[in-house]
């Protein structure tokens, strides 16, 4: 049974993800809601896909006096629709809601869909921050992953980037099919001699239903792999950059103010087929939305004002587990007064999780703070499932 989506925040801030959920080809490592044109044109769903966009956002009943710190266009690949609709949901985003003076707006993009003029275009309408989907700059591995781009268009578009903004992510993966250590190093020598603001480094993980999973690749073992992410760790912090989140390093000030927002457990609004929010009420209940997946459907229930597949509000020990999902990514932990501000839970409802943490060295507990151990940041599944309760 569907509730209605609360009508106010307790926070008035909300980032707002808007998910553009088509690829030109599906990786076989990829789990996320997105769809392969195959030999279709985005032209022939950019139009009215972004008119259904912007319907969701007027007709969102979330109240206007909200103060947006980021947008993040997210994917499938973002950068296949133009400036123009990217600028066209921007204002209707402004139109709607205010945004934060140095509101961070990141839009996601493929090496092989994008070029200059793209990029220039971006930045014109309000993008002031690229994510670039990079994986790798070996051809090899990039052939492995199927990315539809070569490590010639992985560098040109990462300089391109560079030249064009003041701050670029790059997502990049280790743990490749049959990668070496060598390559792993020049793999981080070649991102670091971009000078990024913001690296993303990913373990490769084979998911549930993808096509890595019915084909597992040979992937390095578990003792090398480890090995692969300290040294992705150590060359990293000594170039100042920030190991702060367990896949993501940033140079001083410059980590992603929109992922902070989920492991921080704040409030958000999703934007497009198979989005996700996390909105609390003015009651203090915290509820969770999800659109419908399917593009069509999608495109179909907007018309409708119909835009949500599943509507649920989160039990306590639910709010909890997620809670800890997000914050125990941190490396630097959480205030212990930012777990009962987000979760309204006093800290004694975890108290026995928290000591069979400690008492497995996962976790340090100090009087207002909670912080993973290196032991808990290896082994973040295991930490987690401590915090999971079914009762």
């Amino acid at each position: 049974m569907n509730l209605p989506i609360p009508t106010s925040l307790l926070s008035n801030h909300l980032s707002i993800y808007v998910h553009i959920p088509w690829c030109v080809h599906k990786c076989p490592y990829c789990d996320f809601n997105s769809h392969s044109l195959k030999n279709k044109s985005i032209n022939e769903f950019e139009e009215i896909y972004t008119q259904a966009v912007i319907d969701q956002v007027s007709n969102s009943e979330i109240r206007k006096n909200k103060i947006i710190p980021s947008i993040f266009f997210g994917g499938g690949t973002p950068s296949l629709f133009s400036p123009n609709s990217i600028e066209k949901i921007l204002l209707s985003i402004s139109d709607k809601y205010t945004l934060e003076k140095d509101c961070e707006i990141t839009l996601e993009a493929n090496p092989g869909t994008i070029d200059q003029s793209y990029f220039k275009g971006y930045k014109k309408v309000g993008i002031n921050r690229v994510s670039l989907g990079i994986q790798s700059f070996n051809d090899i591995h990039l052939k492995s992953l199927e990315r539809i781009h070569d490590s010639n268009q992985a560098l040109s578009a990462a300089l391109q980037a560079r030249e064009i903004f003041d701050n670029i992510n790059l997502d990049l993966m280790y743990a490749l099919p049959n990668q070496t250590m060598s390559e792993l190093d020049k793999d981080v020598n070649q991102a670091l001699s971009i000078e990024p603001e913001h690296i993303s480094y990913y373990h490769l993980t084979i998911e549930p239903n993808t096509m890595f999973h019915k084909f597992p690749p040979n992937q390095p073992s578990d003792d090398v792999s480890a090995d692969m992410g300290d040294l992705i760790a150590h060359k990293l912090e000594n170039f100042n950059y920030q190991h702060y989140e367990t896949s993501a390093y940033a140079k001083p000030n410059k980590e992603c103010k929109h992922n902070l927002n989920y492991w921080k457990f704040g409030d958000y609004l999703g934007i497009g087929a198979g989005a996700h929010s996390k909105i609390t009420s003015n009651n203090e209940q915290q509820y969770r939305f999800m659109c419908f997946m399917n593009p069509s459907q999608y495109m179909n229930g907007v018309k409708d004002n119909n835009f949500f597949i599943e509507t649920k509000k989160i039990n306590d020990n639910e709010v909890a587990f997620e809670f800890m999902m997000n914050a125990l990514r941190l490396n630097q932990g959480f205030t212990k007064r930012l777990f009962e501000e987000k979760t309204k839970l006093n800290m004694e409802k975890i108290r026995n999780e928290l000591s069979d943490a400690k008492d497995k060295k996962f976790i340090i507990e100090t009087d207002d703070m909670i912080k993973p151990t290196q032991l808990g940041r290896n082994f973040l599944n295991e930490l987690l499932q401590i915090f999971m309760r079914d009762d």
